[in-house]
């Protein structure tokens, strides 16, 4: 399993809009390829700041099968405007799927 997380920081003013537009795009992620789960935060110190967390079940679920999919046109189209800066967007494994002998 792989964890993708990414900070949105939303423009002043469109957070309302934003959640609102967030459940349509929400069927969208939701009806991918190797898609598991994702929710989405709200940060309670940074106002207009959202935390979204989605679990697929390899790195290329996401970075090949949504990434470069029609799908994700329509994804980037309702959602991308809000955000200011554009998020960073990292991934993550869980400790026991890591083989390295450094951990």
């Amino acid at each position: 399993m792989i964890l993708e997380v990414a900070i949105l920081d939303v423009k002043p003013g469109m957070a309302g809009e934003f959640a609102a537009t967030f459940k349509i795009a929400s069927t969208i992620i939701a009806s991918m390829s190797g898609y598991i789960s994702h929710e989405l935060q709200r940060c309670i110190e940074t106002e207009n700041r959202y935390i979204l967390l989605v679990r697929w079940q390899k790195l290329e679920d996401h970075t090949i099968g949504f990434r470069q999919s029609l799908e994700y046109q329509q994804w980037r189209s309702l959602l991308h405007h809000f955000y200011e800066p554009f998020p960073t967007v990292e991934h993550y494994t869980p400790i026991d799927e890591i083989t390295s002998p450094n951990f």
